[in-house]
C-alpha cells in the first residue's frame, strides 16, 4: 500500500479504536438515525428477504451497518473490510455480542486484497471517503467497489463533504456539539484543530457526484444530512 492508503490506517490505531464508540455519536448528530435509514433504504432498493450479499467497506468499530440491517433482514450475509486491526477487532466483538458473527466474514486489509470471485448485491461505505487524501485515492476506492458489485447494484455512501474551513458556521456548531457533551473550551479547540488537519472531504455534493460518475455509478440521491455529513444511494452503471 502507498502512503496515502496507509495514512487512514495509522489514524485508527488502538487509542482511536478505544474511543470510537462514544466519539462517533458525538461527532455525528443522528449517528443511529443515519445507519437505520441506510438499512431501510437498502432494503427498499433490493427488496426484502432472500439471501443478499452485502459488501461493507470500513466496517471497523461497532459494525453498526450489520446490526441495523439485520434487524429487518435477518437472512442477509455480509463481508466487512477494514485495514485497521484494532478497529476490526472491535467490530468482531460487537458482532459476537449481537449473535451476528456467523453471517459476517471479516477481512483485514484494503479492497485490493479482497478476492474478486463474486459480485455482491450491494455495498456500503460510511465514514470513509473523507479520510482518504486527494481525489485519486477517493476515486480508486469507489472504482474498487464498483468492480465488486453487480451491474445495477446499489451503493450506500456516507461521509463529510465541504472543506471544513469553508463553512465556519457549521464548524462552530460542530464545536458547540462537543461542548454540549461536556468538552471544555480548550478541548473543543483541540478537537476542531484535529478535524481541520486530519481529513480531506470532497468540497461539495457535486464533487461527490463527479467521483461517483467517474467510478461507474449513477443517479445519486441524498437521504440524510447532518452538518457536514451527508448520505446518498447511487447505482452501479450497467454495461
Amino acid at each position: 500500500m502507498n502512503d496515502d492508503v496507509n495514512e487512514p490506517t495509522k489514524k485508527f490505531d488502538a487509542s482511536r479504536a478505544a474511543e470510537y464508540e462514544s466519539q462517533s455519536r458525538i461527532a455525528l448528530a443522528g449517528y443511529d438515525a443515519c445507519h437505520e435509514l441506510a438499512a431501510c433504504i437498502l432494503a427498499a432498493a433490493l427488496g426484502t428477504g432472500g439471501n443478499r450479499r452485502i459488501l461493507i467497506v470500513g466496517i471497523g468499530g461497532n459494525a453498526q451497518e450489520v446490526i441495523s440491517i439485520s434487524r429487518i433482514e435477518p437472512t442477509w450475509k455480509f463481508t466487512g473490510v477494514d485495514p485497521s486491526q484494532p478497529m476490526l477487532a472491535l467490530a468482531a466483538e460487537r458482532l459476537e455480542a449481537h449473535g451476528l458473527s456467523d453471517k459476517t466474514m471479516l477481512h483485514i486489509g484494503t479492497l485490493d486484497s479482497l478476492a474478486r470471485d463474486q459480485d455482491f448485491d450491494a455495498a456500503m461505505m460510511l465514514g470513509v471517503l473523507h479520510h482518504l487524501p486527494g481525489d485519486d485515492a477517493k476515486s480508486a476506492i469507489l472504482k474498487a467497489i464498483a468492480d465488486r458489485i453487480a451491474p445495477g447494484a446499489p451503493l450506500i455512501l456516507a461521509g463529510n463533504r465541504y472543506a471544513y474551513a469553508s463553512k465556519p458556521l457549521l464548524l462552530a456548531a460542530w464545536g458547540e456539539r462537543w461542548r454540549m457533551h461536556g468538552a471544555a473550551s480548550e478541548e473543543v479547540k483541540q478537537k476542531l484543530g484535529k478535524i481541520l488537519q486530519g481529513a480531506d472531504p470532497p468540497h461539495s455534493s457535486e464533487a461527490v457526484f463527479d467521483l461517483l460518475d467517474r467510478a461507474g455509478f449513477e443517479q445519486p440521491e441524498s437521504f440524510f444530512s447532518s452538518l457536514f455529513w451527508n448520505a446518498w444511494i447511487a447505482w452501479r452503471k450497467r454495461p
